[in-house]
């Protein structure tokens, strides 16, 4: 497997995209649906990442934003059949290697209730619950986590 920083907009990403949005949206309201959009994740203070399985094919991508305060992940995935073999933590200490080197001295995240998966590897990888930050509010459908990096 490798990481890399690659473009969000590209059609096999895209499709990943698609398929985290269509697993995301039946669970939650839609006013509680914070994902990026492509163009949010073109920005210049985000750093986007793939991974690619030894064939190539793309089998998770996610985001960090950089901000002055902290980093956000978004977007983290990992194909359902891909799961299990380490794909997401490493997406996850890629991102993370990516926000401290742009001067992020945290991690922060926001994600789903139902997202049971996603919230225990969080917390395997260091991640504690925390109350909402930037411009979230309090949501019973959400979950906020950080870690400092």
């Amino acid at each position: 497997m490798s990481i890399r920083l690659e473009r969000p907009d590209q059609p096999e990403v895209l499709a990943l995209i698609d398929e985290l949005d269509a697993y995301q949206k039946p669970l939650y309201p839609p006013e509680c649906h914070y994902g990026a959009d492509v163009s949010a994740l073109l920005a210049p203070e985000v750093a986007f990442a793939v991974a690619r399985g030894q064939e190539g094919a793309a089998l998770g991508c996610g985001a960090v934003w950089c901000g002055p305060e902290f980093g956000e992940l978004k977007r983290v995935f990992v194909k359902p059949e891909c799961r299990g073999k380490g794909a997401a933590r490493a997406l996850l200490s890629f991102l993370e290697e990516k926000a401290r080197a742009r001067g992020c001295a945290v991690a922060m995240l926001e994600t789903g209730i139902h997202q049971h998966e996603a919230i225990a590897l969080y917390q395997r990888a260091g991640y504690d619950f925390c109350p909402p930050f930037g411009d979230y509010r309090e949501d019973p459908h959400s979950v906020f986590m950080r870690k400092p990096l």
